[in-house]
């Protein structure tokens, strides 16, 4: 196959697009990202936010953050958190939010899937803060499991590649087992 040279391009794999929560002044908020991702084998996350942006604020001043997995069908509420600014537009009552006991971070009961996270580390760059969150809580809609296994063909995530969104098709393996055919 043929490689031809195109401008830098760092948005080449597909990411699941999320909505970070975070309480701000007292209220839920919301922000589209697409720069989250596993980091270890551990329970530990991470999101990139613009300094700028308002949930920013709600995690440094909180220490907690949410990771709301919303379904492809959720497309036009979960581009429309990246569109606007809490700052400017009060989006608490976009979704119906709730909290584990910890109380520290909204998480969106329309997403299928839920992940309530502690910062343990932040790192800045670039006008972006990235922040390290441990697991400290995961929710899951029950009808999204298969057996007792989260199953990402119910969760239906909406994924990120470059400037398009994307769904899931099927499933063509299962991870370590595949390749044991050419071992």
């Amino acid at each position: 196959m043929e490689k031809i040279k195109i401008k830098n391009y760092p948005m080449v794999n597909s990411t699941p697009i999320v909505l970070a929560g975070a309480d701000v002044n007292g209220k839920p908020n919301y922000t589209t990202i697409g720069a989250f991702g596993v980091v270890c084998e551990g329970p530990i996350f991470y999101i990139s936010l613009k300094d700028t942006h308002f949930s920013t604020i709600g995690v440094r001043e909180n220490g907690y953050f949410s990771v709301n997995i919303p379904s492809a069908d959720m497309i036009e509420k979960t581009d429309y958190c990246g569109l606007v600014s809490g700052k400017t537009i009060d989006k608490s009552h976009l979704f119906s939010s709730f909290y584990d006991e910890i109380g520290k971070a909204p998480m969106i009961s329309e997403c299928p899937m839920n992940f309530l996270c502690k910062v343990i580390q932040t790192v800045p760059i670039c006008g972006f803060t990235v922040f390290f969150g441990e697991i400290v809580s995961t929710f899951i809609s029950e009808d999204c499991l298969t057996g007792d296994v989260p199953d990402p063909l119910k969760i239906n995530p909406t994924l990120g590649m470059g400037f398009r969104y994307f769904k899931l098709g099927q499933s063509v393996g299962v991870v370590f087992k595949e390749g044991k055919v050419i071992k």
